[in-house]
């Protein structure tokens, strides 16, 4: 009986859910009413053709709508020519997955897809959407492939992919052609991984290719067709991206020239370059690629046109010499083109200078009557670069005239050669010695080159003079007495002298009375901060001693450690013979993609023996800092994060430093030589700096037992911070504020040349004059008012800085200390109001320093360098590359009498690499052959040539 009972309520059950079941439907009630909603707010929605009270996941189902249950989990209504908005409550169909509702006529703003986890496949594309709300991609964690294309988003305005899309971590295809985005491409972009297609053409992009960019696993990626100006940079980024097919670039202003390495991309079968800015010869790396179609049309492209491997090559409109493949051009033709290289490809020339013949027509170019080139006639134009050896080849030149343009190096010595030269004009340059020795029947006039200071007797013999004669000779007419130049410093670290440069640099400074006041009070500011956290117990230490790599290696060549991680021993090898150690099995050392050294914590620890007390060098915010010591007697410098202070912040800087160092590399800026992550083990490493950091040297040598710093010294240590700030600055690929420059981020060594360090807290500039707000950092009594008031920093925020460095230099006195008299205790503002006394300014000085005659000259000029550097409003103060022109020539020019206790590092660091290079074998012995000269751009290389520079790029700081 109770087994007959229990089988009636089940069947009562079941009749029961099933007329629930009839009564409500097979389909989730919000989403019904979604689908209904949407359908109601279309104006042809017929076109559905979806029954008034029918349920949608059926059975049967609507058509176009797919269900996995209740829910519903797909709609596809494209191509069907449905108008209308869509409901702004539309992200409440939780569980989609796959939308496409492309090619229909929807208008209106998009609602919001926040919180779409679900959704895979997101098809808008061209539609008449007009509005995209900030948080359409959060949540959209799961998605694939994303295609808004043909959308007007945000009209006149425009808008770009916001941070929140880089959580789409899947993403595979994004497609967002004439979608109305504006401004530079975000550098998340380039940092998802997993994304294979970027299709973003016809919109209003600007600025260069990220660098985030680099060795992305992209197999097509358009970007052509930019309003507005277009794209501009250029493209070396792109050739790192070994995967791509297909490539379009065209309508842009790319300009350089195409790199060489573009014969990586060996995938390539779709390559568009129309209608860019490009300029040089095509590389045979592109040439000799397998493309299906290569365009190259309307470009600035010059020598021959190479024979293409490409099945469908176009490339009409550019300045080729000859109109068929494979034809030479004509030597003379070839040589002004590798002049023009020179010369970074001056837009003026390369629109001049097209076809075979230099003598039809060539801008600047005359010949002699039998068709050769007898005089080149450049002044004036603001011409940039260096001088090119080819000019040696023109056998009939006879005039050369480059005066009062920008260009920097030295004078080729080839160009002693030229039988036919009567005349070398470089007045108004940026040359640098040494100056090649040409014969008395030439002219050569370089009046108004500081770099040469007035010195034509410095000289290098030609090719032709016996290099035991011993003799220098003076070249006619050489003017004998420059001035410092007030320019700017152009792509090759040379300086850019304009016309005014011809008067004195050294302006002083007649401000009123009431200016003085307003930046004495603005100078205060800062002061009034620090006092506060002071009183909050809000300031922690801040200061270091990192000791960075020294040019100067035993045997010149980078020195790898090998480290076998189980009992922690060292070997060490050259760069020349760690890749077959590496590749035997020798040691255990590890080597991350990018190239730079991993050290294993062991191995650390064993060098500093563990870390012992004895080895500390110094303390700061981050950790402490230990010497070590190889195997072989290397010493380095190991910087340790403290386990206390491993914080998001510490890990940031950890993480900056890191990538700011591989991305930059100057003789002037430290040099990091590995890393260590293991567990909580966070480690630096750097070659060891004997001399430490250049405040101990200003404010304790005496407890140091140290002697004080000559004038000499602090001369050339304030143009050594100069140069290396000029570069991060300007010079570098990239633009980076160094937030932290101070007397303790200033490191020497044993022949006291200055390296800045510390680059936990750089940020990358923006472009032109625009500021970056960021949160405050730095070192109170070296802040510009500006960003400690407003937080907005520019480069000129570090020039401040260094305004300051400058003041310790002269007075000895540190930027900030509180057991000074109050009106002393903030430098910057105390200096302001006694540097235009010269009685007062003489009673500032640091006593170590014998102030007399032409030494207090030398001070006067560098106070007024100091008080234009910390001006109160930041357009006010000069740029590091005028600090740089007004400091080289007082380092040439002051040479004490009675100073033989000191000696110079035995380099002249204004000189070209290539001489250099030479001093420095003659100077110590030591073989450089290593050294790629045409492949270092200026500066001696920190690596051998082929050794990997790059991290992957830190996360945008």
């Amino acid at each position: 009986m109770e087994g007959h009972q229990g089988k009636l309520v089940l069947k009562l059950f079941l009749l029961l859910s099933l007329a629930v079941s009839l009564v409500l439907g097979a389909t989730d009630p919000n989403d019904l009413a979604i689908l209904n909603q949407f359908r109601k707010g279309l104006e042809n929605p017929e076109l559905l053709k979806w029954p008034e009270n029918d349920d949608p996941c059926g059975p049967p189902e609507w058509d176009h709508v797919y269900c996995e249950g209740t829910r519903v989990t797909q709609i596809q209504v494209q191509n069907l020519g449905l108008k209308g908005p869509l409901p702004q409550n539309f992200n409440q169909l939780s569980m989609l997955k796959n939308l496409g509702f492309q090619r229909n006529q929807f208008s209106g703003p998009l609602p919001t897809f926040s919180g779409l986890k679900n959704l895979v496949y997101l098809f808008l594309d061209f539609n008449g959407f007009d509005l995209i709300p900030g948080d359409f991609f959060d949540g959209l964690d799961a998605l694939e492939v994303l295609a808004l294309d043909g959308n007007n988003f945000n009209g006149s305005s425009g808008w770009m992919f916001p941070p929140q899309l880089a959580n789409s971590a899947q993403l595979v295809n994004l497609t967002c052609s004439s979608c109305n985005l504006v401004g530079p491409l975000p550098d998340f972009l380039g940092k998802m991984a997993s994304l294979q297609v970027l299709t973003l053409s016809g919109n209003r992009l600007s600025g260069k290719i990220p660098e985030s960019f680099k060795g992305m696993t992209l197999s097509s990626l358009w970007l052509n067709n930019q309003d507005g100006g277009g794209m501009t940079g250029p493209l070396d980024v792109l050739t790192t991206m070994e995967s791509l097919s297909v490539l379009w670039l065209h309508g842009n202003q790319f300009n350089g020239k195409i790199p060489e390495s573009i014969g990586n991309l060996t995938s390539l079968k779709d390559l568009n370059l129309n209608s860019n800015q490009l300029v040089g010869l095509v590389p045979d790396t592109l040439a000799n690629l397998g493309l299906d179609k290569l365009d190259l049309s309307n470009n600035h492209l010059m020598g021959p046109v190479p024979k293409f491997k490409a099945a469908n090559s176009s490339y009409n409109s550019n300045a080729f010499c000859q109109t068929k493949e494979g034809l030479l051009c004509n030597p003379e033709v070839m040589a002004l083109i590798e002049l023009l290289d020179g010369l970074n490809y001056p837009s003026r020339l390369v629109s001049g200078w097209s076809g075979n013949d230099p003598c039809q027509n060539w801008f600047g170019v005359s010949c002699d009557p039998n068709g050769k080139v007898s005089v080149i006639n450049l002044p004036k134009l603001n011409l940039n670069g260096t001088l090119s050896p080819s000019l040696a080849k023109l056998d009939s030149l006879h005039q050369v005239r480059f005066g009062n343009n920008n260009l920097g190096g030295s004078v080729p010595p080839e160009w002693t050669s030229l039988k036919s030269l009567t005349l070398l004009d470089l007045s108004g340059n940026n040359i640098s010695p040494p100056l090649p020795t040409f014969s008395s029947s030439v002219k050569v006039v370089i009046d108004g080159n500081p770099l040469l200071n007035g010195n034509p007797s410095k000289t290098v013999p030609s090719p032709e003079n016996s290099p035991s004669s011993g003799e220098s000779t003076s070249t006619p007419n050489n003017s004998s007495s420059l001035t410092p130049s007030r320019g700017s410093r152009n792509n090759n670290g040379t300086s850019e002298q304009p016309e005014s440069s011809k008067r004195s640099s050294l302006v002083p400074i007649i401000a009123p009375i009431a200016s003085v006041a307003v930046a004495a009070f603005l100078l205060v500011i800062p002061l009034s901060i620090y006092c506060c956290r002071t009183r909050k117990g809000a300031l922690a230490p801040s200061s270091l001693v990192i000791h960075p790599r020294d040019p100067s290696d035993p045997d010149n060549l980078l020195k790898i450690v090998v480290a076998n991680n189980t009992n922690g021993s060292t070997s060490t090898v050259t760069a020349s013979d760690s890749a077959s150690r590496h590749s035997s099995g020798m040691g255990e050392s590890h080597v991350i993609e990018a190239g730079n050294l991993v050290i294993s914590v062991q191995v650390l620890r064993n060098v500093t023996k563990n870390f012992a007390p004895e080895n500390e060098l110094g303390r700061g915010g981050f950790g402490v800092v230990y010497k070590g010591e190889l195997d072989d007697g290397t010493k380095i410098a190991v910087k340790r994060m403290e386990a206390g202070v491993i914080s998001s912040k510490a890990l940031d800087e950890f993480q900056a430093e890191i990538a700011v160092l591989s991305k930059v590399r100057h003789r002037h800026l430290v040099s990091l030589l590995g890393y260590s992550i293991e567990g909580s083990e966070r480690l630096l490493v750097y070659e060891y700096m004997p001399q430490g950091a250049l405040s101990k040297h200003l404010f304790h040598w005496k407890s140091l037992n140290f002697e004080p710093l000559s004038w000499k010294r602090r001369l050339n240590i304030a143009l050594d911070v100069a140069r290396g700030m000029e570069y991060l600055h300007t010079l570098a690929h990239q633009s980076f504020i160094h937030r932290d420059l101070k007397s303790s981020n200033i490191l020497l060594g044993d022949d006291f040349r200055a390296k800045v360090s510390d680059f936990g807290l750089v940020k990358l500039a923006p472009d032109g004059e625009r500021s970056v707000v960021t949160k405050l950092a730095g070192t109170f009594g070296y802040l510009a008012p500006e960003y400690a008031v407003t937080g907005k920093i520019t480069t000129k925020a570090d020039v401040f800085s260094f305004g300051v460095v400058l003041m310790e230099l002269l007075t000895g006195m540190m930027a900030l200390d509180e057991e000074r008299p109050e009106e002393k205790q903030y430098l910057a503002a105390w200096f302001w109001r006694i540097k235009s006394d010269k009685d007062k300014l003489m009673a500032a000085i640091d006593p170590a320093l014998d102030v007399k005659g032409e030494k207090f000259d030398s001070i006067s000029a560098i106070a007024e360098l100091a008080g234009h550097c910390t001006a109160r409003e930041p357009n006010q103060r000069p740029d590091m590359g005028h600090a740089v022109n007004v400091l080289a020539p007082l380092v040439e020019k002051w040479k004490p009498l009675d100073d033989d206790t000191e000696e110079y590092s035995g380099i002249d660091y204004s000189l070209p690499l290539n001489q250099m290079v030479k001093d420095w074998q003659e100077a110590e012995g030591k073989d450089l052959s290593y050294i790629d000269l045409e492949d270092s751009k200026g500066s001696i290389p920190a690596r051998p040539t082929g050794f990997a520079e790059s991290f992957t790029s830190a996360d945008g700081r």
